[in-house]
């Protein structure tokens, strides 16, 4: 896996070993940030469920002023902290040994731009996860949040939550799914 554009382009970065984590593809993350790329300048963004870290790192490579990074694996925790360090990203990042849903009850403490999480599939902890944000003080009617899900996941819910659906990208065993608060 490496990153693929900006300040750390083609750098490597490593992945935890064992079967815990799921590193998106250089196929899907470039297709990822090709969308997501106008809103990337001085974004605050949120990696959940961060694994190796590389969505996060990408993001800061791109652009984004600063990161999040939380993860509750501690294997995953030291391979994000040595992959910020061989990219030099690391005075950008803000790395949080804690699970998803503690996090987003109290650690961050700005608006963020683009949360995105990759979560274990069929699970329902994507569902769970919005249930937080929908009254989030640091999500507001311009951040976007995307998750990556096995592509039989629905999120017919959303509106429920007071979310919609701006977009789906499938791929073929799984999706982004690009949400926004409910206008």
């Amino acid at each position: 896996m490496r990153v693929i554009a900006g300040t750390a382009r083609r750098l490597l970065l490593k992945t935890p070993e064992g079967l815990d984590t799921r590193p998106t593809t250089d196929r899907i993350k470039e297709t990822l940030f090709n969308i997501l790329m106008p809103m990337l300048p001085d974004a605050v963004f949120v990696d959940l469920f961060s694994g190796s870290g590389g969505i996060g790192i990408e993001a800061l490579s791109r652009g984004a002023r600063k990161a999040y990074f939380i993860e509750n694996n501690q294997k995953a925790i030291a391979c994000i902290t040595e992959n910020l360090e061989h990219t030099h990203l690391t005075d950008k990042s803000v790395v949080l040994r804690q699970d998803a849903f503690s996090a987003l009850c109290g650690s961050i403490k700005e608006t963020t731009d683009i949360i995105f999480l990759d979560p274990p599939y069929n699970q329902e902890y994507d569902r769970r996860i919005l249930e937080l944000l929908q009254n989030a003080p640091f999500v507001n009617e311009d951040t976007l949040i995307v998750v990556e899900a096995s592509v039989e996941t629905s999120f017919d819910y959303a509106q429920t939550l007071g979310f919609v659906v701006e977009r789906e990208k499938v791929y073929s065993k799984s999706k982004h799914v690009f949400i926004k608060k409910d206008e």
